[in-house]
């Protein structure tokens, strides 16, 4: 492995268009690398593993949230947002990491969560220990009860992780949180909120990154006009901007501000925005006068099926376009099972009863769920536009179902009074090595228990096999950065209905059969396969990438 000392490929300045094509690595820090064995990952951790990062061949870093934090919800319930949890590091060992990327050629994007603070955040102290009506209640939002003395909640909202989403602060007074209450939801309406983000964002860009991924970015703008909605209306279908809590028109006012800051940079700033929005919708976050570019997750939910991903493929490039952004493409990140266990299980299988069965109702075909992992992560990197990868994806990492109750931090988990398992189980640490306690994730400890039969996707081993996942991710991304070229792609007429083909700018083709037979392979020279691939067949759930004459059809 290259030493970091030697890496020197700094990213150039003026490249401001560096994020339309860019390969995406996002490292949640606490399971990533452990510098000083308190069991909790660490920036020097991933500062050490950077030369790791270059050889993979991402573009960039996203950084989940590092700031200090209770970890009511994995560092989404943010203290302070201009400093480093100390079980983390420190602002210099954040600088540290920066420059190390930057040597690499690896840009840094850094999440920013918006929508709430954490109740450890000054502002909230302060608001907690002030009266009805005083402007620092204003920061947040604050409504009194029902009931002769305030007894009872605004409304019956309901909380995404269970329970209300109102909570009493003893004055006849609640404050709203969508999420814990650990996480107060902010008022956007207020002015000091907009100006006290601003100058975040700033801080962060004058520290040299690169971009933002926004968090919750669908739901700062609200309306609270009396009388509120009940639970049901807000379960209704109701879009295009009229739902009270979600994707409001106004929310792009906040974002149109955002980008006027982003770009007093050169380049500008980059942002992402999370947007759990309809299709139709979610190209307003992604307009070059907002964020510039918003996730598109509709993989994360999609049956292993051609048409399906067709369907889904035309639809996003189409959104694409409309916005003047490049498209998103995720299989897997903090919030969702890993895509190698997904595809593992049967199509239709709940995988929120999965995870409570410890994994074993339905049992996965991790054979199946390897394959068809291989085969949509190299069919997604064929795609025009940024590829969203999770750390631990590029191992072939599975699920983790099995973890005891007395380890599980999610607040899905807690509030839901183990009815849901929730997260932990793609938030368990990396392995590195094939031995150890935590298998090279640090000295002794991990704050997620590492399995032991993790070993088997250690990187220590997966680097002396080229026949492993890891050696197959290093391979596509280093043929990706040398054939992709253009932001289009010309879809070609299968000869099975199991296939999905495209043509790319420069003559290549990718061709993926989601089928359980092999099919034919089309003339042209292989430069890859997602799995063993003789003769003149496509192998069942493989994708290809094949240099064709042009003028040839699949």
């Amino acid at each position: 492995m290259t030493a970091l000392s030697e890496l020197d490929e700094t990213p150039t300045p003026q490249d401001a268009a560096w994020w339309r094509q860019a390969v995406v690595y996002q490292v949640y820090p606490r399971s990533f690398a452990d510098s000083n064995g308190d069991g909790i990952g660490d920036l020097p951790g991933i500062t050490g593993k950077v030369p790791y990062l270059r050889e993979l061949g991402v573009d960039a870093v996203w950084l989940s949230p590092f700031y200090p934090s209770a970890l009511a919800d994995g560092g989404y319930d943010v203290d302070d947002y201009r400093d480093v949890d100390p079980r983390i590091g420190t602002l210099e060992q954040f600088d540290e990491l920066r420059t190390a990327l930057h040597r690499a050629g690896i840009r840094l994007i850094v999440d920013i969560v918006p929508n709430h603070t954490s109740n450890r955040h000054v502002w909230f102290r302060e608001a907690l220990a002030s009266p009805p009506g005083s402007r620092a209640r204003e920061r947040y939002i604050f409504r009194r009860g029902r009931g002769e003395h305030g007894e009872l909640p605004p409304s019956d909202w309901t909380s995404t992780f269970g329970g209300p989403a109102w909570e009493p602060v003893g004055d006849g007074e609640w404050y709203l949180h969508l999420f814990a209450p650990e996480q107060p939801d902010l008022n956007w309406a207020d002015d000091e909120v907009h100006q006290e983000f601003l100058t975040t964002l700033k801080f962060w860009a004058d520290r040299g990154v690169d971009g933002f991924r926004i968090d919750v970015a669908h739901a700062l703008a609200k309306d609270l006009t009396e009388p509120l909605a009940s639970q049901a209306d807000l379960k209704a279908d109701i879009w295009g901007g009229a739902h009270p809590l979600e994707d409001r028109d106004e929310v792009h006012d906040i974002y149109r501000e955002w980008r006027q800051l982003f770009n007093q940079y050169d380049p500008p700033r980059t942002a992402v925005a999370e947007a759990w929005v309809p299709a139709h919708r979610r190209s307003r976050y992604a307009s070059p006068d907002g964020l510039g570019q918003a996730f598109n997750f509709d993989l994360l939910e999609a049956t292993w099926d051609a048409t399906t991903f067709a369907a889904i493929i035309d639809k996003n490039l189409e959104l694409a376009r409309e916005s003047g952004a490049s498209s998103t493409w995720v299989l897997s990140n903090h919030d969702v099972v890993r895509h190698a266990t997904r595809y593992a299980l049967p199509e239709g299988t709940d995988l929120d009863a999965w995870l409570t069965s410890d994994g074993t109702d339905p049992l996965p075909d991790e054979d199946r769920g390897r394959r068809r992992a291989r085969a949509a992560t190299l069919l997604t990197l064929a795609l025009p536009g940024s590829a969203y990868l999770y750390q631990g994806e590029e191992l072939g990492l599975p699920e983790v179902a099995d973890l005891p109750d007395d380890v599980l931090q999610d607040p899905t988990f807690l509030r839901s009074g183990g009815v849901q398992k929730g997260r932990d189980g793609c938030r368990v640490p990396l392995p590195w090595t094939t031995h150890g306690p935590t298998l090279g994730f640090g000295d002794q400890l991990a704050h997620l228990p590492v399995p032991t039969d993790f070993g088997r996707f250690a990187v220590e081993r997966e680097e002396a096999d080229d026949a492993s996942t890891l050696s197959f991710y290093r391979q596509a991304l280093a043929e990706r950065r040398r054939l992709q070229s253009g932001e289009t792609l010309d879809w070609l007429t299968p000869t099975h209905p199991t296939v999905v083909a495209f043509r790319r700018p420069g003559g290549w083709t990718s061709v993926t059969n989601f089928g359980s037979s092999p099919v034919p392979m089309p003339a042209g020279s292989l430069i890859m396969s997602s799995a063993p691939a003789e003769g003149r067949e496509i192998p069942a759930e493989t994708t290809v990438w094949i240099l064709q004459d042009p003028e040839h059809a699949v």
